[in-house]
């Protein structure tokens, strides 16, 4: 998993640092427990629901849930040694909900619609755009070409931008519209327009 991973179920995190919560019959709050293991099985439960549903943030939802639902029953679970199971059972058991209570907008039609069809561009000349534009990039001085980049094709925020610089984003708005001024005049980028 990579290193921006989402921290799943914070708020029970953050209650264990409290120290407030439910507690067990033979002692310790449950909460410590429960965010241990969250914190260590985290990665491996969030490929689970990654495998369960195309959508990152779908899954990052379904785990939460999941997640929720194992912390309900923590007390009750006797085997704590089996909760990657039970966990994996909550994703499925919640993701199978989710497509039962989905709902399904088709109707039936005496003919069937034709997708539009958009003309595909001939790759030799997006390839040839695409270069064009690289070319026009690498004229901006270092500074503009960083953060047109960060901010065009790595698709960061102003300030995020910023952040990755070590400037404000003043500095980053002046600059990005200074940079996309060069590119609207470059000649080599004219014919496109």
């Amino acid at each position: 998993m990579t290193a921006s991973m989402v921290t799943v179920c914070t708020s029970a995190s953050k209650a264990a640092t409290r120290g407030t919560g439910p507690t067990r019959a033979n002692g310790p709050s449950a909460y410590p427990s429960f965010a241990s293991y969250v914190r260590a099985r985290q990665p491996v439960l969030l490929r689970t629901a990654r495998s369960l549903t195309a959508n990152p943030s779908d899954a990052e939802d379904l785990l939460q849930t999941a997640l929720t639902k194992t912390y309900v029953a923590w007390d009750r679970i006797e085997d704590h040694r089996a909760l990657d199971g039970y966990v994996r059972r909550a994703l499925l058991n919640t993701r199978t909900s989710q497509w039962r209570k989905r709902k399904v907008d088709e109707f039936a039609c005496d003919e069937l619609p034709e997708p539009e069809v958009t003309p595909a561009g001939d790759p030799a000349e997006q390839q040839v755009l695409r270069d064009a534009m690289w070319r026009a990039i690498m004229k901006l001085p270092a500074r503009q070409r960083a953060m047109v980049v960060l901010r065009y094709y790595e698709d960061l925020s102003e300030a995020q931008t910023a952040e990755v610089l070590g400037v404000s984003i003043g500095t980053v708005k002046s600059a990005v519209s200074r940079a996309l001024g060069k590119l609207r005049e470059d000649p080599e980028l004219t014919p496109v327009r």
